[in-house]
């Protein structure tokens, strides 16, 4: 099924990039098989999209919904044999995030209520065990975002990038241990200790440009004074170009793809360039 979605963009462009992100999955599929795959940007605040195709290849049938956390899901059933699912979307997103050194910590009891979530322990961030090392590394700044921003440099710092040095399993204390991951590790453990210092955290997964190997893309936001800032460990300084597909508690509220059979990737491509 192919879907075309044309918008008018209601962001100021001189203020924003234009970017098109495609991602091409090939699979082989030895029996019937249901999937659930969070791979459409939708627009709203972070981003405005101008232009959309989402296919499967052979013609299945597909059922949209939104999920818990309102993002864009797609169902579909595939038959055995090989199938292509690909996606091209233009949009519009900040060529840059915003930070905001001296933001004091929202307390607690004035935090909105569907933050309250991100405060607590799931199935990869366990704040409750990364207490000491989030007061240890934010010891010497200031409640709020100051600590957040240290916790992400901390991370970035200390932790080795490395495919292959964790699995799907792997949760923010065994990052912390073995000090290596990759960028779904450095969310969790970000997540983590900012949780810990009570700051509400939530993962989002997307597309970066100019990510460097280019794939598909984990990071997260930290909820200080009246908004969500972004942090992500992986780069070494703020970064914008993003296309967010959707958040989540962590990983298992946003994978890109979840399937209820054995299933084969056979290729993968995943691209995002800037255009006029």
């Amino acid at each position: 099924m192919q879907f075309l979605v044309s918008v008018v963009t209601l962001f100021d462009e001189k203020s924003m990039m234009k970017l098109r992100a495609t991602c091409q999955l090939d699979y082989h599929f030895s029996q019937p098989t249901p999937a659930v795959f969070l791979l459409r940007p939708q627009s709203g605040l972070a981003q405005q999209i101008t232009q959309e195709e989402w296919q499967v290849t052979p013609l299945l049938a597909v059922t949209s919904y939104n999920d818990n956390f309102g993002n864009l899901c797609d169902r579909v059933l595939f038959q055995i044999g090989d199938y292509q699912v690909s996606l091209t979307v233009e949009l519009y997103t900040s060529e840059w995030i915003d930070v905001a050194p001296g933001m004091p910590k929202t307390p607690i009891e004035q935090l909105p209520s569907d933050t309250m979530v991100y405060l607590l322990p799931s199935r990869y961030c366990l704040p409750e065990f990364l207490l000491q090392e989030a007061q240890m590394i934010t010891q010497n700044f200031a409640e709020g975002y100051d600590k957040a921003a240290a916790i992400c440099a901390y991370i970035h710092q200390n932790f080795t990038y490395q495919y292959g040095s964790s699995t799907a399993d792997t949760t923010a204390l065994e990052t912390w241990q073995h000090k290596k991951g990759v960028c779904r590790d450095f969310a969790h453990l970000g997540i983590s200790l900012s949780r810990a210092l009570d700051m509400p955290a939530r993962m989002v997964v997307g597309y970066l440009y100019q990510l460097d190997p280019m794939d598909l893309h984990a990071w997260y936001e930290v909820f200080i004074g009246d908004r969500w800032y972004t942090f992500d460990a992986t780069q070494s300084a703020p970064k914008g170009g993003r296309v967010i597909l959707g958040y989540g508690r962590d990983a298992a509220d946003v994978a890109f793809a979840t399937f209820f059979a054995p299933f084969e990737l056979k290729y993968m491509k995943v691209n995002v360039e800037k255009i006029d």
